[in-house]
């Protein structure tokens, strides 16, 4: 006699919330700095075994927009082949580019209330600028994955419904060096009783957005004396 059963996919029904906590400190111990925050530290697991980001993950809206001279957010975590809206909600014109490791793109001038979009189809972390405005400055990083999640102030992160399985642990932070982020890059192994991924110890260093140049790798040239 033969007997049918339904099964219900494991990794499904037993995703958890994954948490873990950044704690960020400054460079030589100066607790002062104005560059060392534990917020907007990302964290992703991409799965050990190939796996698809869901079509509406990619089709979600996401948008950094230009307000204040700021952008806003200022760090942004997207899956890799999502698009970028970057709407100008200042009265005056801007200029957003990229010329780093991510995603190369100039969406050249536009005024006030135009929206440009921008595909990040690449993996990579992209520093976002004005070509007009050099106080400005933000960060898109794209991941080829859909668990990732972004500290709070207090450095707590949470990465929500992530299977069970073998993953690869990566963590970004603004101004903290690539041989101190790839030392914390390791496979971890999340299970319903496995879901901490303890402190995640950063030290500041230098200052990428105070350094930048222009689209053109030149310095910024003085402002005038009625700037926007």
């Amino acid at each position: 006699m033969l007997c049918t059963l339904t099964l219900t996919p494991f990794a499904h029904s037993q995703a958890v919330d994954v948490s873990a906590r950044a704690e960020v400190v400054p460079q030589g111990g100066n607790t002062h700095s104005a560059h060392a925050s534990s917020a907007n530290v990302v964290v992703w697991l991409t799965p050990t075994q190939k796996t698809e980001v869901p079509p509406a993950l990619l089709h979600q809206q996401y948008t950094m927009a230009q307000k204040d001279k700021q952008f806003v957010p200022h760090v942004l975590v997207v899956p890799t082949g999502s698009s970028v809206d970057f709407p100008n909600l200042d009265p005056f014109f801007h200029n957003v580019f990229s010329l780093y490791n991510g995603k190369r793109f100039d969406l050249n001038l536009y005024e006030a209330h135009i929206h440009k979009v921008q595909k990040f189809d690449r993996d990579g972390i992209s520093y976002i600028f004005c070509n007009i405005h050099p106080e400005m400055g933000a960060v898109i990083v794209s991941v080829s994955t859909p668990y990732f999640g972004l500290s709070r102030r207090d450095g707590t992160v949470t990465l929500h419904n992530v299977p069970p399985g073998a993953y690869r642990l990566s963590v970004w932070a603004e101004n903290v060096s690539m041989d101190r982020l790839n030392a914390l890059s390791r496979i971890v192994e999340i299970t319903p009783q496995n879901s901490q991924l303890g402190t995640l110890h950063l030290e500041t260093s230098g200052d990428v957005m105070k350094h930048h140049m222009n689209k053109f790798g030149e310095s910024y040239a003085p402002p005038p004396k009625d700037p926007y």
